[in-house]
């Protein structure tokens, strides 16, 4: 039985079909990034890589969920 992907990851394969970048290139950047709140970044990957609102929110909610790896 496969389970549903709930929460931020839900957005994962949009983000990759509307963007044309990998997942894991969009937290890297948000890894290397010297902003650290996460508004902040979500503002940064508006601004500066044409993310929606929803998309820039989920990315950084998972990555910072993570922590800084």
């Amino acid at each position: 039985m496969s389970s549903t992907v709930k929460g931020p990851a839900s957005y994962f394969p949009s983000i990759e079909k509307k963007y044309g970048r990998p997942v894991t290139e969009w937290k890297d950047l948000i890894r290397s990034s010297p902003l650290t709140k996460h508004m902040e970044l979500v503002a940064w990957l508006k601004a500066e890589h044409g993310l929606g609102h929803g998309h820039a929110n989920a990315l950084v909610a998972h990555t910072l969920a993570e922590g800084r790896r």
